[in-house]
């Protein structure tokens, strides 16, 4: 059976390790809007440029 010591140790552990990782996915999420940014900036050229006509069916 697990001791009141030991339960206090895992919750300590349990809660510690939960705070970390909350930390560290802001710090990832919050840097990582800069690489969004750029990723809606290709695809929005990427749709533009399979919009527009072949260069064979373009008009001078």
């Amino acid at each position: 059976m697990i001791t009141d010591a030991e339960l206090y140790r895992l919750a300590i552990f349990l809660g510690s390790a939960a705070m970390v990782l909350i930390i560290l996915y802001s710090f990832f999420e919050t840097n990582s809007q800069e690489d969004e940014d750029e990723v809606v900036k290709e695809k929005a050229a990427a749709k533009l440029a399979a919009q527009s006509p072949p260069a064979s069916a373009r008009t001078t």
